[in-house]
């Protein structure tokens, strides 16, 4: 961790970006520094991690985050992500992950073709990950889901893969949204510290806006194993 105490979390902005504000109060909410961060700039200021955050980067004018994955910003980020640096991509992050071989597979239109906004159910299956160390194995948690293009795909060599080594991060409980193969929510990489998941965890950090608190330990996770680390 830098100097100062507290974990500096830098956000991502793309043209098309929705929700830094809200990952960037959800990382103030856990006790975090957030710092925002340009798409356009290749410095990333000495952050601790990294979220990319959740919207329609460009506009989705090709395929979800195939734009973004290009944008200067990338080449530092993916270069410390094989490094270690713990990233977190939520929704069109999550897209630009997949773009950009930080991890397997792509997000295709939702299965029924339509757009879908509801709270949604999640049940953890990886607690040692950079950013779900405070949850619990077989956890269920409630945050928010909104998409239009969120049906995780892959080969099914992949998805045999992704389950061998453990790398399921979250699975849809109560129902699967938008046709995801095998009900997966969100992913990682084998080293455990790239997350990229299709609901909105930063929407549900506290009472007053959120349907409950569940997101806010992805944010108190990162910030604990940067103090360990």
């Amino acid at each position: 961790m830098t100097g100062g105490g507290l974990g500096r979390i830098g956000v991502v902005t793309f043209p098309g970006s929705l929700d830094e504000g809200d990952a960037r109060r959800a990382v103030r909410h856990a006790g975090g520094e957030p710092v925002a961060l340009w798409h356009r700039e290749k410095d990333l200021r000495g952050v601790d991690a990294v979220v990319l955050p959740g919207g329609f980067s460009y506009g989705d004018y090709l395929r979800c985050g195939a734009i973004a994955r290009f944008s200067p910003v990338m080449e530092p980020l993916l270069e410390q992500a094989r490094a270690g640096l713990p990233v977190l991509g939520i929704c069109n992050g999550f897209q630009v992950l997949c773009e950009s071989h930080l991890l397997p597979g792509a997000l295709t239109r939702n299965d029924h073709l339509h757009f879908v906004c509801r709270d949604q159910r999640l049940r953890v299956e990886r607690t040692d990950t950079a950013w779900t160390a405070d949850y619990a194995q077989g956890q269920e948690i409630t945050v928010p889901l909104k998409n239009g293009e969120g049906g995780y795909v892959a080969d099914e060599r992949t998805l045999d893969a992704l389950e061998a080594e453990g790398r399921v991060v979250f699975r849809y409980a109560g129902g699967n949204p938008n046709g995801s193969r095998r009900d997966i929510a969100g992913i990682c990489n084998e080293a455990g510290n790239v997350v990229g998941l299709m609901p909105h965890p930063e929407h549900a950090v506290e009472t007053l806006t959120g349907p409950t608190t569940d997101g806010l330990g992805f944010f108190t996770s990162v910030l604990k194993r940067l103090v360990t680390a």
